[in-house]
């Protein structure tokens, strides 16, 4: 049973690392068509909630992973 929460916790953070990566090559496109201050941070606000769910999913998934670890031994 361990072994799948490891497992599902890897899963989880890799979703959350693609999630990262992808609000992170958003906004380098932002930037890159050399938007205003103001469409830029409209940009990033955009993105911010999905940065923010993917940062949880990856710590979450870490935390799976850990807690798989050290109860499974």
């Amino acid at each position: 049973m361990y072994e799948i929460m490891v497992w599902a916790g890897a899963a989880v953070s890799v979703a959350g690392l693609i999630g990262l990566m992808w609000s992170v090559v958003r906004v380098m496109q932002a930037k890159r068509q050399k938007l205003d201050d103001d469409a830029l941070r409209a940009v990033v606000q955009k993105v911010l909630p999905y940065n923010l769910g993917a940062l949880f999913l990856s710590v979450i998934g870490l935390m799976l992973v850990m807690l798989g670890l050290t109860l499974g031994g």
